[in-house]
């Protein structure tokens, strides 16, 4: 094992169960129940990969992309296959994504808001 490995990646959000529901059913992952925390929920999925979502108490400020008056914070990629993009985005916006750059031909990836407005790619492999 190495002496620092990737935990949890944890998103801020204003209602963690809708954004837990929106990337289990993304990623095909489950949410991982705990009745006692409505404020943290968890995402498991293959090899103890996991996602957690926070509750922002008060004023949540979801981040604005391109810009960066409120910066990303942080942003996801996520791998799909060349032949599978097109069916790909229709399950993410189905799912509540906004589709905000998508590819121009010169780029691998195409750049989506998920439903709390924080940025992700689907990234062409």
């Amino acid at each position: 094992m190495a002496l620092i490995e990737l935990g949890v990646t944890v998103l801020d959000c204003p209602d963690p169960r809708a954004l837990a529901d929106f990337y289990a059913e993304m990623l095909g992952w489950r949410v991982a129940e705990d009745g006692d925390e409505s404020d943290w929920v968890e995402v498991a999925g293959p090899g103890g990969r996991t996602l957690a979502f926070q509750q922002v108490e008060g004023d949540y400020r979801a981040p604005r992309w391109p810009g960066q008056d409120q910066p990303q914070q942080l942003h996801l990629d996520f791998d799909v296959r060349l032949a599978d993009i097109d069916e790909a985005e229709a399950k993410v916006i189905r799912l509540g994504a906004k589709l905000v750059q998508p590819d121009d031909g010169k780029r691998d990836f195409r750049v989506y808001l998920d439903p709390a407005g924080h940025p992700f790619c689907l990234c062409m492999k």
